[in-house]
C-alpha cells in the first residue's frame, strides 16, 4: 500500500520507458496517478498497483513528470486545450508545481515551453529539463542516467525524484539552466545512435561470414569492441524476436533526427550519425518502423528472411580471422563514434569531464570510449600536432586505415554492405591524407577541427 506522506506523483505517458518509470515509484511507496491514451496500458499500470488519472487535469499534481516521445506530444500535453497542463485552471497544475520533462527532445524546444509558460502567466512552475537513458529495465529498476537541467530552486524541489529514478552516481545536474540537460541527451545520442546500427552491421557481417552469432556475441563483449548497446541489442537478434519491440526503431530515429537537425543548424559535421539516420530511414521504409531496432541486421543479410540468419548449428565457428574482422569492425567505428561525440559536446559547449561521467554510466558507453575518451578530451582543442605523436606501443591513424580497410576489403568480397565501417574508414582516411597517419588513433578528434 502506498505511503500516504509522500506526495502524490501525477505521470503522463506510460509508454516502454514511461510505465517503468511510474512503477518504480509506486514501488517506492509513491501514490503515482497515471495518464496514457491508450487505455490498456492505464488499466495495466491500475493492476499493478497504480492510480488512474481520467484527464490530463486528473494528473495535475504538485509534483507532475511528463515522458510521452515527441515534442508534438510535450507541446499537447501542456499547451493544447482546455485541459492541458500549464491552463490556469481547477484541473491544471497547482501553483509552484514542479514539472519534470523526462521526454527527450531538442534543448531549443525544452527553451521554448520555459518562455511559453511565463507568457502564459505560469512562470510559478519550477521546470525541469531531465532527459533519461538506460532502457525500460533500468527504468522499472530506478536505475536510470538522467541529465537535468534548470534553475537552482527548480532543481532542489525535483531532487528527490531525480533520485529515486536513477541509478547510484547516474544523475548528472547540468549547469546552463533549462536546455543543458536536453544538450547533454543529445551528444549522448551520437553514440548510441551509432552503436545501435553498428552491432546490427557487426553481427550482420558475422552471420555473412559464416560465424556462431552466440559465440561472436561473447567475444566480442570481452573484448574492446564492446559496447552497452551491442550487450544490450544482440540477444534480441539471436533471438530473432524484433515485435514486441523493446525499443522501437521509430525511437532512435527520432532521436538521431534532433541530433542531425541541431548539427545542420550548427553546421557542424556529423558523418557517422548522418550515415546511421539512413540507415534507419531505409529501415522505416521497409516497414521496420514499429519493431525492434535489433531487427536492422537484416538489412545486411543476403536474404530478407530473419531465417538466414546464421544459428550455431549452421554456422562455421572455426574461424579466428572472421571473429577478428568482425572485432576490428567495431572497434574501428567506436573509436570515430568516442570522436564524434566528444567534438559535438564540445562544441555545444558542454563540460566534457562531465560528459564523460555521463556516458560511461548511460546506453552510450563503450570500451573505445572510455579508454580512448580520456586522451581525446585532454587534448581537445589543442593545436599542437606533437602532442599525438605516438609512442612505440600505440596504435596510429595508419594503423587504423589498414586494419579496417582489410575489414571494408573482406566484406566486399562477400558483398555484405557496411555502412557505418565505410564511413569510419573515411574520416581515418581523410586524417591520413592530412598527414597524421603517423599520429596516435585518439588524433581522429582533429577531424572535426576547422584548423587542422
Amino acid at each position: 500500500m502506498a505511503n500516504t506522506q509522500k506526495p502524490c506523483i501525477g505521470f503522463v505517458g506510460l509508454g516502454a520507458m514511461g510505465f517503468g518509470m511510474a512503477m518504480n515509484l509506486v514501488k517506492q511507496g509513491y501514490p503515482v496517478k497515471g495518464f496514457d491514451v491508450y487505455p490498456p496500458t492505464v488499466q495495466r499500470f491500475k493492476d499493478l498497483g497504480g492510480l488512474t488519472a481520467s484527464s490530463l487535469g486528473d494528473a495535475a499534481e504538485l509534483y507532475c513528470i511528463c515522458m510521452v516521445a515527441t515534442p508534438a506530444q510535450v507541446q499537447s500535453a501542456l499547451f493544447d486545450g482546455e485541459g492541458s497542463l500549464s491552463k490556469y485552471d481547477k484541473e491544471a497544475l497547482p501553483r509552484c508545481a514542479t514539472l519534470l520533462l523526462c521526454s527527450t527532445t531538442p534543448s531549443t524546444y525544452v527553451q521554448s515551453v520555459q518562455e511559453k509558460l511565463m507568457r502564459e502567466g505560469r512562470d510559478d512552475i519550477f521546470l525541469v529539463d531531465c532527459p533519461v537513458s538506460g532502457g525500460a529495465i533500468r527504468a522499472a529498476e530506478g536505475t536510470l542516467s538522467i541529465m537535468a537541467g534548470g534553475s537552482d530552486r527548480a532543481i532542489e524541489e525535483a531532487k528527490f525524484l531525480l533520485e529515486e529514478m536513477s541509478g547510484t552516481g547516474k544523475l548528472a545536474i547540468v549547469h546552463g539552466g533549462i536546455g543543458a540537460g536536453s544538450d547533454m541527451k543529445m551528444a549522448h545520442q551520437v553514440l548510441a545512435a551509432i552503436h545501435i546500427l553498428a552491432a546490427n552491421e557487426a553481427m550482420g557481417l558475422a552471420s555473412r561470414l559464416g560465424l556462431d552469432l552466440s559465440r561472436a556475441r561473447d567475444a566480442i563483449l570481452k573484448s574492446e569492441a564492446w559496447s552497452f548497446m551491442h550487450e544490450n541489442r544482440s540477444p534480441r537478434m539471436l533471438e530473432q524476436k524484433f515485435t514486441p519491440p523493446a525499443s522501437a526503431l521509430t525511437i532512435i530515429l527520432k532521436d538521431v533526427g534532433i541530433v542531425t537537425s541541431m548539427a545542420r543548424l550548427r553546421n557542424f559535421p556529423t558523418p557517422l550519425t548522418s550515415t546511421a539516420e539512413q540507415v534507419y530511414l531505409s529501415g522505416l521504409s521497409r516497414g521496420m518502423g514499429p519493431e525492434d531496432d535489433a531487427g536492422l541486421i537484416r538489412l545486411y543479410l543476403s536474404e530478407p528472411s530473419s531465417q538466414s540468419i546464421s544459428s550455431p548449428n549452421e554456422a562455421n565457428d572455426n574461424s579466428a580471422l572472421g571473429m577478428k574482422i568482425v572485432i576490428q569492425l567495431l572497434a574501428s567505428i567506436h573509436l570515430c563514434a568516442a570522436a564524434e561525440a566528444i567534438a559535438f559536446a564540445g562544441h555545444l559547449g558542454l563540460d566534457l569531464s562531465q560528459f564523460f561521467n555521463v556516458v560511461n554510466s548511460a546506453a552510450g558507453g563503450s570500451w573505445m570510449f572510455r579508454d580512448r575518451g580520456p586522451k581525446m578530451i585532454a587534448k581537445h582543442g589543442k593545436l599542437e600536432k606533437s602532442i599525438w605523436i605516438t609512442k612505440e606501443e600505440e596504435n596510429t591513424i595508419e594503423t587504423s586505415v589498414k586494419s579496417l580497410s582489410a575489414v571494408i576489403q573482406a566484406a566486399r568480397d562477400i558483398e555484405c554492405p557496411l555502412y557505418l565501417g565505410n564511413a569510419a574508414l573515411n574520416i581515418l582516411l581523410t586524417m591520413k591524407h592530412r598527414g597524421w597517419d603517423e599520429c596516435t588513433d585518439d588524433s581522429v578528434l582533429k577531424f572535426w577541427d576547422k584548423q587542422v
